[in-house]
């Protein structure tokens, strides 16, 4: 593909996409601004692979973010103090849908930022254990405890969320 033709994809893909990608990113990180960081990164990656990049970019972009961020999370792990999250919700739908998500909101904070990455891919994402250990580059197992690890945490947490977490063990 010619130079012009690639940036411009490059373009449009960024314009219909953005959105998408910042909402996972925000899921990932629980901080806007970490999660805007995390959208810049990953598209600025992907530009740089623009022309290698073969079939549909997006894919290869959510990689980058789910990378990227564990990239982020293993340094902080090391001693890079992290920011504290921010929560902000969206205050569309009903009063009772508004609640509900502010308060998964705030359990979620309560989380790992491993486990939440873990719960992201797998229920936001949809992928498999398999998909999400390659994903992060991290064992089958790992993801397995860190899943049940997370959900535990929520049901200890949060117990009114019972409905949407299951009540007892997966």
């Amino acid at each position: 593909m010619a130079p012009m033709a690639d940036e411009a994809a490059f373009a449009e893909f960024v314009a219909t996409r953005s959105g998408a990608l910042m909402r996972t990113a925000f899921l990932l990180t629980r901080d806007h601004q970490l999660a805007e960081d995390l959208v810049q990164t990953a598209l600025l990656k992907a530009a740089m692979a623009w022309e290698r990049i073969e079939g549909e970019p997006e894919p290869y972009v959510r990689r980058i973010l789910y990378t990227e961020n564990v990239s982020w999370w293993r340094r902080r792990a090391r001693g890079v103090p992290e920011s504290l999250p921010l929560s902000a919700a969206d205050p569309a739908g009903s009063a009772d849908d508004l609640d509900l998500q502010l308060s998964l909101e705030r359990a979620l904070d309560l989380l790992t930022t491993k486990q939440r990455t873990v719960l992201v891919l797998r229920y936001y994402e949809d992928l498999t254990e398999s998909e999400t250990a390659r994903v992060l580059g991290i064992a089958l197992g790992t993801v397995k405890s860190t899943h049940r690890q997370a959900l535990d945490r929520l049901r200890t947490v949060a117990p009114h969320l019972g409905e949407l977490i299951g009540a007892g063990r997966d």
